[in-house]
């Protein structure tokens, strides 16, 4: 069991290195800036737990995205960690499954998860984005998917 729990933790951390390198190479080809979302959403987080960010307004904003992008971190690993345990309850089905199919899980579980939160803080509204919104979110989580899938997978064979 925790051998499946520990892989999909792999798998869903090279998934999330999958990701960021496909949003960092879409903000360079495209010239675009970095989503604002995780570091709103560690704000409204914060705001909602009544809790304080220490730090003079640099200190404090420096904190808050290191906070963000830990926690995009250990949302992949964690995605990967939840599905290798749900895999042991499935008797090993989704290592069994296509890389399609056991990608396409990955991806939607990613999507839920990364967006979910932002949406129910009211950080952001999918149904208020554009095409090019869709598009710079969902195939980021395409790759995470697909990477974490070929990495599960490998390392179950």
């Amino acid at each position: 069991m925790w051998r499946r729990i520990l892989t999909g933790a792999a798998a869903g951390a090279t998934g999330t290195t999958a990701l960021n390198a496909v949003t960092f190479l879409d903000m360079a080809l495209r010239g675009r800036p970095p989503s604002r979302t995780p570091e709103r959403s560690v704000e409204a987080l914060v705001e909602r737990s009544g809790l304080t960010v220490p730090g003079d307004h640099d200190e404090r904003s420096n904190r808050v995205q290191g906070v963000a992008a830990l926690l995009g971190l250990a949302t992949g690993g964690c995605i990967g960690a939840v599905i290798g345990a749900v895999d042991v309850a499935l008797g090993g089905a989704i290592g069994r499954r296509s890389i399609v199919s056991s990608g396409a899980a990955f991806t939607v579980v990613a999507l839920v998860a990364a967006n979910g939160p932002m949406t129910g803080l009211g950080v952001s509204d999918p149904r208020r984005w554009t095409a090019g919104d869709w598009t710079s979110d969902v195939v980021p989580h395409v790759a995470y998917g697909v990477v974490s899938a070929l990495t599960y997978r490998s390392l179950n064979p």
